[in-house]
């Protein structure tokens, strides 16, 4: 018989215990569960969903995290018509971005070219790229064309590859500010094969980068590159969260992992609660103080918490790994979202957003998203109100919210969104503000992040009995994450289930 445990420590056990109640914790958890096998989620967070997340503000309920998916693959569209929501799937506004950017006499804007990979143009004398790199920019740009693409072989960074072929203009201009926008990054480190796959061959086939831009423009599927959900991505995780209730999934919201070890055969997670208030326990105890610990031990385990937090994790658990030094600190993300009455933003001055070049004077954001031009079905239930979010934080630099106060920040998100949008705002328009910060967004398309993520796969693979997910190890967005979080519970179905087929 095992010792009693500790005193505000509570032991239990599963069959799969999954760290993390992201997007892709929760895919992989429900993918256990479908074969009967019994699956704990532990999350630190008070809601699940990660990055798919919610706000509500002035009696809207926006998204405060991911707002789209990508369509590459059928990976989501599978998910969202397993859980029901294939008729809530909805297109965003045709009308595209603009640029905002640092001009001789002030601020110049100016709709994005819409015929690119990446803000690189497939065609450099494009009456909309010289808008916006001039006439010098472009015929640099031009030359390209002229170069001979065996010169530079296989790219593999990104903007190492654009300044060399096309000139500062596009990558400062055009590049930059949608690498920033997307990935966080500079595109000095992204890794060309991961941004923009399928682009080293097309240069190679057509002897210059913009002839392979063009290749890869004309291969795009018909349709957009993003679609959403009616009602904001934050209801995929509500229906997420209802299958997992149907299929027993045990989820312990505001429970920490603290430490993980081997236990025999499988593995032991140890987590605490936040505050007093202790863990959730099923069935309630009679009138018992609820235990503020827990020891959770299971013969799976599947990592799907943020970078840092897994990292940690295997380095104290995983013997003769020490790997968490090299891997990059993650960017400091912040996301500040307004609700305005404001009748000028009617006509959707600027698209349905705006993308800052980083040195654009008198504005901190990077990015803003005009959401009620962007959805149609948020502007229906916005009545009139305009919902814009603004985007803070760039990898390698400080945030610039850090340290400032609520009213600071919405005051600032204020005259920024005023400006990007290129029509005043008053503090009498603003009818409700929130921000949402994220600490550890590590770009899955650094360079040396493939190689990275191969030689911990290669250390898991020799680990029985643990997967790793989310998306730090998969690539950004959800097209990336639900495959591989599918994958990685198949794993470990395939290692519980029988020969018979039984769990």
């Amino acid at each position: 018989m095992s010792d009693p445990a500790p005193a505000g420590v509570e032991r239990r056990s599963a069959d799969v215990v999954v760290i993390g109640g992201g997007v892709a914790g929760m895919v992989a958890a429900l993918e256990c569960a479908k074969i009967g096998l019994a699956v704990t989620i532990v999350e630190r967070r008070d809601e699940l969903g990660g990055c798919v997340g919610r706000i509500v503000l002035d009696g809207l309920t926006l998204d405060s995290g991911a707002e789209s998916f990508a369509t590459r693959g059928d990976g989501v569209a599978g998910l969202l018509a397993s859980l029901g929501l294939a008729d809530d799937v909805v297109d965003p506004n045709r009308a595209g971005a603009w640029l905002v950017w640092g001009g001789g006499s002030g601020l110049d804007a100016a709709p994005l070219p819409k015929t690119g990979v990446l803000g690189i143009p497939a065609n450099p004398l494009g009456d909309d790229v010289r808008r916006i790199i001039g006439w010098s920019g472009a015929t640099r740009a031009y030359l390209d064309r002229l170069k001979p693409i065996l010169r530079i072989g296989r790219a593999h960074s990104l903007g190492e590859l654009v300044r060399s072929r096309m000139g500062r203009a596009v990558l400062d201009r055009l590049v930059a500010p949608i690498s920033s926008g997307v990935y966080s990054a500079d595109p000095e480190l992204l890794d060309l094969d991961l941004v923009a796959p399928g682009l080293n061959e097309a240069m190679t086939r057509t002897g210059s980068l913009s002839g392979g831009v063009g290749q890869l423009v004309e291969q795009r599927k018909a349709g957009g590159a993003v679609r959403g959900l009616r009602g904001g991505m934050h209801t995929l995780v509500d229906a997420l969260a209802r299958e997992l209730e149907r299929f027993g999934v045990t989820v312990l919201t505001g429970v920490e992992a603290t430490g993980l070890e081997r236990d025999g055969d499988g593995w032991l997670v140890r987590a605490a609660a936040h505050g007093e208030e202790g863990l959730e326990t099923r069935p309630p105890s009679s009138g018992a103080p609820r235990p503020t610990e827990v020891e959770l031990s299971a013969p799976d385990l599947v990592l799907a918490a943020a970078a840092h937090t897994s990292l940690g994790l295997l380095e104290a658990a995983v013997e003769g790994w020490e790997s968490t030094a090299d891997w990059p600190h993650g960017a400091s993300i912040e996301l500040v979202t307004l609700v305005l009455d404001a009748p000028a933003l009617d006509a959707a001055p600027r698209g349905t957003g705006v993308l800052v070049a980083a040195d654009t004077p008198g504005v901190a954001a990077k990015a803003l998203t005009h959401s009620t031009a962007k959805w149609s079905w948020l502007a229906e239930a916005a009545g009139g109100r305009h919902v814009v979010r603004l985007s803070y934080g760039r990898a390698g630099q400080p945030n610039p919210l850090d340290g400032r106060s609520d009213e600071e920040v919405t005051a600032l998100a204020l005259a920024d969104a005023g400006t990007l949008l290129g029509v005043p705002l008053e503090t009498g328009m603003l009818r409700a503000a929130g921000r949402t910060v994220w600490r550890d967004a590590v770009s899955h398309a650094a360079l040396g992040q493939h190689e990275r993520v191969r030689s911990l796969e290669e250390t898991i693979a020799a680990e029985p009995g643990i997967e790793v997910t989310g998306s730090w190890v998969s690539g950004t967005g959800l097209a990336s994450v639900v495959p591989h979080a599918k994958g990685a519970a198949a794993h470990v179905r395939h290692r519980r289930v029988a020969p018979d087929g039984t769990a």
